[in-house]
């Protein structure tokens, strides 16, 4: 079974963690917050973005990266920048993989980038775009994690007769 974690180091706007928070809960995704944030995690705006899920999800803190790394020693991590070596399909996510994002005004720090070449993954996009929303950018390179890993924890069937055509 799957067990994918998405990252946040360092995030810096409410709203989008809010909604990266309610994307984890609906897909079972675990949820780690790399410190400083840029907000209070009992923010409003977090909690309206998030609605009534944010006590659904298994979220973990860290003090700082190094922390992160301390607590999490095995952990294999793809590192979601506009500078990735790699298109985020063509990548094989392990079902147990950790998908890193970095904060929205500067994404993940070079430091850490230039330790993980490899692993560093992008989305492609046309002309001058610099980068997509945060929280639409974890929508898409974690689907693609459970779609590779066969969607093997979400329910499928018995959900149609929801949708009214």
């Amino acid at each position: 079974m799957s067990e994918l974690n998405i990252i946040l180091h360092e995030p810096e706007i409410p709203a989008n963690t809010g909604n990266i928070g309610r994307t984890c809960v609906a897909t079972g995704t675990k949820l780690h917050l790399i410190e400083p944030l840029g907000f209070l995690l009992n923010d409003k705006t977090v909690k309206r973005a998030g609605m009534d899920y944010w006590d659904k999800l298994e979220v973990y803190r860290y003090d700082d990266w190094n922390d992160f790394m301390d607590k999490n020693p095995n952990a294999k991590i793809y590192f979601a920048t506009t500078k990735g070596k790699h298109v985020y399909s063509d990548v094989k996510f392990e079902p147990d993989c950790f998908i890193m994002f970095g904060k929205e005004s500067a994404g993940i720090p070079e430091e850490i980038l230039v330790e993980h070449p490899e692993e560093c993954i992008r989305i492609p996009m046309v002309g001058d775009t610099r980068s997509l929303n945060l929280s639409n950018s974890v929508a898409v390179v974690l689907y693609e994690a459970l779609r590779q890993n066969g969607f093997d924890h979400m329910t499928l069937e018995g959900e149609l007769h929801h949708l009214h055509w």
